[in-house]
């Protein structure tokens, strides 16, 4: 779809992916998933991450319940994985991305911010919790939350909902092929920062109005677009 410029006065509030924008996480994801398949003698590669990023956790859940045909639900597939990425959070392992505070603390100075995330809602506010960012975000929205995970739009208009600005009005971080399919599904300007670990896909990136090569960049690229500061 042909995004909006990006022109200044556009842009009203800007809605950041989480694994992958904010923070170093998208391989802990990977490992997990490639855990819990090794323990049932299942092999997992680069072409079942592939398939799985972006998607919500009852739907990898389900995905990774399928694949390695074990006994557990799915309920209990994704706690369990869960429980190992919020061990790897206790233990220090997801680290914000270089640039990644400074860009939430400088745009969210400047204009209302949401987190339109795939990871389940206890990773989410624990990760923001670990690092002081919670009172940064005006809405949080999981993927698990909507009918639809990424590349669906769901999570991405839900988190125009919750910040109260129409999509078009909205710009949108994302650094996955299905996260940006779905930021730009949902009407948003999207601005992108390919992972050097898990490019995404030709047509996925050709959603994007910008490119960016760090989040130096990107931070830049969305003070420039954004209208006035709020007030207050």
């Amino acid at each position: 779809m042909t995004q909006p410029d990006g022109s200044p006065g556009v842009h009203r509030a800007v809605v950041f992916d989480m694994d992958g924008v904010l923070v170093e996480s998208e391989h802990l994801w990977e490992r997990m998933w490639a855990r819990f398949a090794a323990a049932r003698g299942c092999g997992w590669t680069a072409a079942e991450t592939a398939q799985v990023q972006g998607m919500s956790a009852p739907e990898w859940a389900a995905f990774l319940a399928a694949h390695t045909g074990g006994p557990e639900p799915v309920a209990e597939v994704e706690r369990m994985v869960v429980d190992d990425m919020i061990a790897a959070l206790d233990a220090g392992e997801v680290a914000m991305l270089p640039g990644a505070e400074r860009m939430v603390l400088e745009v969210s100075a400047r204009a209302p911010i949401a987190l339109a995330s795939s990871a389940p809602r206890r990773v989410i506010d624990a990760v923001l919790d670990r690092h002081a960012l919670v009172e940064h975000f005006s809405a949080t929205v999981s993927s698990a939350e909507v009918p639809r995970g990424k590349p669906g739009p769901d999570v991405y208009l839900a988190a125009a909902r919750g910040l109260a600005v129409d999509p078009v009005a909205c710009l949108a971080v994302e650094d996955s092929s299905n996260g940006l399919r779905a930021a730009a599904a949902a009407g948003m300007t999207v601005l992108a920062i390919p992972s050097p670990d898990y490019p995404p896909a030709a047509d996925a990136l050709a959603a994007a109005s910008f490119v960016a090569s760090d989040l130096d960049e990107v931070r830049v690229r969305l003070l420039e677009s954004l209208t006035t500061p709020v007030a207050g």
